[in-house]
């Protein structure tokens, strides 16, 4: 007579831990997506001020503004929000924004806030 013997866990078990990392894997993607526009245009903002000594204040807005078109930030990064300015002591720019984008998923809503600001010596 021959037994057969079931080793590991229950099928049951393997079916609930591939749902948490799918769901994990979901909302992991949703919410990095923001952060990741987020880095995109501190990156953008940080270039522009690098190049802030040859450039004057209004390319610099431009640009910055093609980016957060381009990125697909909320408009409101660069048109109320979007402040660059100078000062003397010491020489050195400032660019700074601020905007909040709303993620929207089965049992998670929330509203990130952002202030992506750049600072560099002229």
């Amino acid at each position: 007579m021959v037994t057969r013997s079931r080793r590991g866990a229950s099928s049951s078990g393997c079916l609930l831990s591939l749902l948490i990392f799918v769901a994990v894997l979901y909302y992991g993607v949703n919410i990095g997506e923001v952060y990741f526009r987020y880095y995109r245009l501190l990156d953008e903002m940080q270039t522009q001020a690098r190049l802030a000594p040859g450039l004057d204040d209004g390319t610099i807005q431009r640009r910055v503004q093609a980016a957060i078109d381009e990125i697909g930030i909320p408009d409101s990064a660069g048109t109320r929000q979007l402040r660059i300015w100078r000062t003397a002591s010491p020489r050195e720019i400032v660019v700074e924004t601020g905007y909040s984008e709303s993620v929207s998923l089965p049992f998670f809503n929330h509203t990130f806030s952002f202030h992506p600001r750049a600072t560099q010596p002229l």
